[in-house]
């Protein structure tokens, strides 16, 4: 007797196609396809989930270098004066503060000019 696989195809192919959901065309309705399309998108998934982490840390970095520019100091200087004054916070933290309590982010910024 032969060996039928046409449930375990047909579940495979439900599987591929629910994950197509929100695509457009034969990327969502072709297995073939489909298949192709959520290689692509598993890789691109991977790799921006690394790229975000650096985008944020540009943003913050450059968040606090704009903040900085009223204080009369860069960017460079203004982290080496954080670790002499041993002033342990993040730069998303920095970033936070220089947008939304500048008040805050002044008195980091004279503890340091200190």
């Amino acid at each position: 007797m032969r060996v039928k696989r046409g449930i375990v195809t047909k579940r495979k192919h439900k599987k591929i196609l629910k994950a197509t959901k929100g695509m457009k065309g034969l990327r969502r309705t072709s297995v073939k396809k489909a298949k192709e399309a959520l290689l692509k998108k598993w890789t691109y998934q991977y790799r921006d989930r690394k790229t975000r982490k650096r985008d944020f840390r540009s943003l913050w970095i450059t968040r606090i270098n704009a903040a900085l520019t009223g204080y009369d100091l860069s960017y460079s200087k203004f982290i080496d004066g954080l670790k002499k004054a041993e002033i342990k916070l993040d730069r998303k933290t920095l970033a936070e503060l220089a947008i939304r309590k500048p008040h805050a982010f002044e008195s980091v910024v004279k503890e340091i000019k200190k």
